[in-house]
């Protein structure tokens, strides 16, 4: 039958892709078997975040919502109606075809863009930590699982051994009292 592996050479089979010094195996090694492994990755993340991260963030959100939408699609409503019917003449601001409005519009969007992706990069970087850290938790849950599949095994193991070792005495007990009734 197969030898059983320990928690470490099952770690160590897992690790044995990356190029770890032998030092950082250890350190690993142990923070996967002794010591609690999960974190936090959304308080881990909002303890490093800027205030350009915080408003990159608001901005994805407000852009990214069905009332910034509607409140667009409102302002350009009322940017086309002012222009083409309210204001005649040398009043106009933008006068059809409404090249101030596609001026700000282009610009809105040139700015809109790289703020959201901003926010996505930062998002993606911290789906990666929760990736990371729900890894090394299954890691530790399978080398838990797998410690008490061996310590079950072993107190099987010494049931086993005690009750061959009270057979004899249960026998012998069951004699006696066969004996007893027999009288």
């Amino acid at each position: 039958m197969e030898k059983r592996k320990t928690k470490k050479e099952i770690v160590k089979m897992l690790l044995k892709n990356n190029e770890l010094e032998e030092r950082d195996e250890e350190e690993l090694l142990d923070l996967l078997v002794e010591q609690p492994i999960s974190i936090d990755v959304d308080k881990q993340e909002e303890a490093k975040m800027t205030k350009g991260d915080k408003i990159a963030d608001k901005v994805s959100e407000i852009a990214g919502s069905w009332g910034f939408i509607l409140g667009f699609c409102g302002f350009l409503i009322f940017w086309i109606v002012l222009n083409a019917y309210i204001l005649k003449g040398d009043k106009q601001i933008d006068a059809y075809p409404f090249i101030l409005l596609n001026l700000l519009l282009s610009c809105l969007a040139a700015l809109q863009a790289p703020i959201i992706m901003m926010s996505q990069n930062r998002q993606a970087a911290k789906d990666s930590l929760r990736n990371q850290n729900d890894y090394r938790t299954d890691l530790k849950s399978e080398l838990i699982l797998e410690e008490l599949h061996n310590q079950m095994a072993e107190i099987q193991k010494n049931q086993r051994k005690i009750l061959r070792l009270l057979e004899p005495e249960v026998e012998e007990e069951t004699k006696e009292e066969k004996k007893n009734t027999d009288k």
